[in-house]
């Protein structure tokens, strides 16, 4: 099953009758406080969110079938550690609003080195979103990554980045059900 909400004005997530059965979700643009009621569905193997209004990832790390997760616009977030648990992740985009990028406004995260401890991660996109050192050297570390797209970086680091590793500049595939 598919669940799919957009431009939701509650404040609050709802309930979802069969958490369980949802395989694939969108979440976009909703007013929801909280997004961290998305950890019942157990089941998530692909979760595209625009608009994410927690400080912190943490629930994600309970989705542990999850395989695709895009995030649009999470300005709260520092700390990208509990991506780390998702083994099985395979495609992760991370992104700024497209509005952002005129002014080159960026979100900054700690660290990329978490994304090393993701085994299937294979198609990554990281828009808008920086590291505090600003080095892509963790990347190198990605065993299995293909494909990458990465902006606001030095452009130095990412010619870098591209000319030493097996990956190819190329935006990721998109979810099963868009």
């Amino acid at each position: 099953m598919h669940l799919e909400l957009i431009r939701d004005l509650s404040r609050a997530f709802p309930i979802v009758a069969e958490p369980e059965s949802v395989l694939s979700a969108r979440v976009w643009h909703c007013k929801y406080k909280s997004l961290f009621p998305l950890a019942e569905l157990s089941n998530l193997e692909e979760l595209v969110i625009a608009g994410f209004p927690d400080d912190s990832f943490e629930f994600f790390s309970k989705l542990e079938k999850l395989r695709v997760l895009h995030v649009l616009h999470m300005p709260q977030i520092f700390d990208i550690r509990p991506l780390a648990k998702l083994v099985h992740l395979k495609s992760l985009s991370l992104a700024t609003l497209p509005s952002w990028d005129a002014s080159r406004k960026t979100t900054t995260i700690q660290s990329l080195e978490p994304l090393t401890a993701i085994p299937e991660l294979a198609y990554l996109e990281l828009l808008g979103i920086c590291s505090l050192d600003q080095s892509l050297a963790p990347l190198e570390r990605c065993k299995n990554l293909r494909t990458a797209r990465i902006s606001n970086y030095p452009k130095a680091e990412i010619e870098r980045f591209f000319s030493g590793a097996k990956v190819i500049n190329k935006f990721n595939p998109e979810p099963s059900f868009c």
